[in-house]
């Protein structure tokens, strides 16, 4: 921050009412989605006594957003973006009333989901493309923090509260809930954020980009563009950083613990997310953060080496939440940064890459752990994930200081 400027906190970036928009719709889209897969869960189970295609449904909540965002984000930058994220709400909205039917067949359910999830590749692109626009220098990075912490800690009691609520009402009932929660994030999207014309909307329809063109111009940019090759390979070493989540049932086992120490050790890393949020997001000056992200990459990597040691439960909580802490640190500057670099007419395009690839990593780091841990158990399977990325994490923070410009996009941007 120059000399004389304002110090930017959270409430100074609470106080711009289309951000307090775009929030609290986010909220209510997580709320309604922690809720649906509760309810569907318990749906499925109810309707069929099978693990499979209830873990099957379970997945079908996540793994459809990886197509999303790679077939769908450039719409965020085809057309206005507040209006790809609205549509897509109300798109949602009717595949989820679709699912309350009754007697709907299974296959169509599963269709329904998968369709559902779909559209949140398009929705977070054009989130996450627009929010530079709503929230300008350091206050970027600060919303940033702030939509980190909210998610996490909606994360830690979503499940929880998900569950009392299903078995309080019946699953039916949640679904139109979620249902409910999409119409109200559309409405309050539209009525909070206004409307801005789209990036290219100034192309006549003979030079608009087509749409297989637009799905590979975001890969494109990125491998050109070192910055932008380096910030998301530090995002994406969340492949290596989500392994304690994934193996926590069997590391809880291996501890001699129950399911409760599941649930303890599942919510450690949003635990740390929350308070890295809460550190680097008040306290850090976003130049000091520019700078040290590729470090912190390291260093979120060496708390889970230590689980080689196999440490009782409390000590290996604390690690994970310090892994935690510091893989939040580098995914909120490193998403920001990652943002800004990207050309307007292809925000939205990079920034489903980067979200839907962030998937991708973490889907498969942690079928490679289930894999690896049957083999070496899982304390030695997370040490070991956690010292391959922090040695995969050095060439990156090395890059990272030879790509970031002298002064930060912060700086720049003024």
């Amino acid at each position: 921050m120059g000399q004389g400027t304002e110090r930017v906190t959270f409430g100074s970036v609470l106080a711009v009412s289309e951000f307090r928009a775009m929030w609290a719709a986010e909220l209510l889209s997580i709320a309604g989605d922690q809720l649906a897969r509760v309810a569907l869960s318990v749906l499925v189970f109810q309707r069929t006594d099978s693990a499979f295609l209830t873990g099957l449904t379970y997945a079908l909540t996540f793994v459809p957003a990886l197509v999303g965002g790679i077939l769908l984000s450039s719409l965020g930058d085809q057309y206005p973006r507040r209006d790809v994220m609205v549509a897509a709400d109300l798109a949602r909205a009717v595949l989820v009333g679709l699912m309350v039917v009754p007697g709907i067949p299974l296959w169509l359910l599963c269709v329904l989901v998968a369709a559902m999830t779909l559209l949140n590749g398009p929705f977070k692109a054009a989130q996450q493309a627009l929010l530079p626009d709503v929230l300008t220098d350091e206050k970027y990075t600060v919303g940033m923090a702030i939509r980190n912490i909210t998610s996490q800690s909606a994360q830690l009691v979503g499940f929880a509260g998900g569950g009392a609520l299903v078995s309080a009402i019946n699953p039916p009932v949640g679904l139109a809930l979620d249902a409910t929660t999409f119409l109200a994030s559309a409405l309050v999207l539209r009525r909070g954020v206004r409307h801005r014309p789209a990036p290219t909307s100034s192309s006549t329809e003979s030079t608009r980009t087509s749409f297989f063109a637009a799905t590979t111009e975001g890969a494109r940019l990125v491998w050109r563009d070192p910055g932008l090759r380096v910030l998301i390979a530090l995002c994406w070493l969340a492949g290596f950083y989500v392994v304690p989540e994934a193996l926590a049932a069997p590391y809880a086992d291996g501890l001699g613990a129950g399911a409760f120490a599941v649930g303890l050790i599942m919510a450690s890393d949003p635990v740390g997310s929350v308070i890295g949020g809460i550190v680097f997001g008040k306290w850090v000056p976003e130049r000091v953060q520019i700078r040290v992200i590729g470090v912190l990459g390291v260093l979120a990597g060496l708390p889970l080496v230590l689980c080689v040691l196999h440490p009782g439960l409390i000590t290996s909580m604390a690690l994970f939440a310090l892994s935690g802490m510091f893989a939040t640190a580098y995914n909120i500057q490193g998403t920001a940064s990652f943002v800004r670099r990207l050309p307007d007419a292809q925000r939205a395009q990079g920034s489903g890459l980067l979200s839907s690839g962030l998937i991708t990593v973490q889907g498969l780091g942690a079928l490679a752990a289930g894999a690896l841990a049957d083999q070496i158990g899982p304390a030695h399977t997370i040490a070991l994930a956690g010292f391959v990325g922090a040695i995969v994490a050095i060439p990156i923070a090395v890059g990272w200081s030879r790509a970031r410009p002298a002064r930060s996009e912060v700086e720049e941007s003024r």
